[in-house]
């Protein structure tokens, strides 16, 4: 039997947590990683709001209670003074890999010119790799298609789930055995 693996999907946003509008990030994320992943997989979604705290729980529950090897999140990478899921993700995380918010503002600046102003990043906790996204669902598909080519191997290195992705879609990167 096949282990179905966890994957958390965080959308960050006031406004998304009270009800005040419909989540469209973590649908966003969950149609992209339908579309990458060959390897079976089930979201375990949360909406939270802009709270450092919040989001430095929710994301300790997912890896370490949910065991999620991989948590994706949306919002909260901007300049804005609510705009705290980099920090959170630092505090939680004890390897930064900075990469990842290089290469997804890098394609990012390819549509729209204040792709500088978002700071995306992705860090390690324990066997969990956690990736920020923007907000916005069309940065959502942008990005993670960036980034989606090392996110299997990366798992593999730090003890995670097995992924692999669909290669008509997306080639996962693991060098070649000798």
């Amino acid at each position: 039997m096949t282990q179905i693996a966890p994957v958390g999907v965080v959308t960050i946003s006031d406004r998304a947590s009270q009800g005040v509008y419909e989540d469209k990030g973590g649908p966003a994320i969950i149609a992209e990683l339908t579309r990458f992943l060959a390897t079976p997989w089930r979201p375990v979604s949360r909406v939270i709001s802009d709270d450092q705290e919040v989001i430095e729980a929710t994301l300790k529950e997912l890896a370490d209670g949910e065991g999620c090897t991989l948590i994706v999140t949306t919002g909260g990478t901007g300049p804005a003074p609510r705009d705290v899921t980099p920090e959170a993700t630092e505090a939680v995380c004890a390897k930064m890999m900075p990469g990842f918010g290089e290469l997804m503002r890098t394609e990012s600046l390819k549509v729209v010119p204040t792709a500088i102003l978002s700071r995306q990043t992705a860090g390690i906790r324990g066997r969990s790799l956690i990736v920020n996204l923007p907000g916005k669902p069309s940065a959502i598909a942008d990005c993670l298609v960036a980034v989606m080519p090392a996110i299997p191997y990366c798992i593999d290195l730090i003890g995670g789930d097995f992924f692999d992705t669909d290669p008509a879609v997306c080639k996962a990167f693991r060098p070649k055995s000798k």
